[in-house]
Formats: structure tokens, sequence, C-alpha cells
């Protein structure tokens, strides 16, 4: 049961090519957005806090600072709505997924940035 799961998968769900991002990451989402008939790009930057899952099934979340309140949203890798995916900044981390960056605040919120070769 679960290779024919995999099989459908591979089969009918098609990939994107989106930049490596990890925890930390300061990335940049391009999405789609319907109201009605007309269509229109709208973007959502932020800090990546986690990613979650594998395959098709594998999510991201990005938290950005709106204002003093913080927002969070959860992408799927998958998603048709998604444009692109921009990577701005490269987050020196050492865990995988950073919930303890929801009580940070101040100059205590900031990531040291790590300078790669692929990065600009």
């Amino acid at each position: 049961m679960e290779s024919l799961i995999q099989f459908v998968q591979n089969e009918f769900i098609e990939k994107k090519e989106l930049p490596e991002f990890s925890a930390g990451d300061t990335i940049t989402v391009y999405y789609e957005i319907k109201e009605g008939e007309k269509s229109r790009i709208q973007f959502f930057k932020g800090v990546v806090i986690q990613r979650r899952g594998t395959g098709s099934t594998e999510t991201f979340t990005i938290r950005k600072m709106s204002g003093t309140i913080g927002v969070e949203r959860i992408f799927p890798v998958n998603l048709p709505a998604i444009q692109k995916i921009e990577v701005n900044k490269r987050g020196k981390v050492r865990r995988a997924r950073i919930y303890y960056f929801r009580k940070l605040t101040g100059k205590k919120a900031r990531i040291k940035e790590i300078r790669r070769k692929d990065n600009k």
C-alpha cells in the first residue's frame, strides 16, 4: 500500500525547482492570491522556523514581525500558488526547528548571518 502511495505521488505531483534553504534563513516567498476573477502576486518575507515532512507532504514555516506582532505562515513545498522563493540571508543556527525564536524580542531576536560561496 505504501509503495502505491509513493507511486502516485511521484507520477502526478509536479516537483518545483526551489533553492536550498533551512531553519534560520531569511527568505521571501512570492505566491499568487485569487480574489474572485482577479489574481495578484503577494510576498511573505521572514525567517524559516522549520522544515517538516518529506516528499509531497513537506512544509516549511516562516515567521515575520508585523509591527510588534509575530505572524507565522505554513507553506506546503508543492503549493501550486508559489511563484518563486528567494533566499535573502543565510542564518547560523544549531537546531533544525527554532521554536525558541518565538520568545525572543529586540536584539536577542537576531540570527547571525553566515556567508556561503553560493550566496552573493
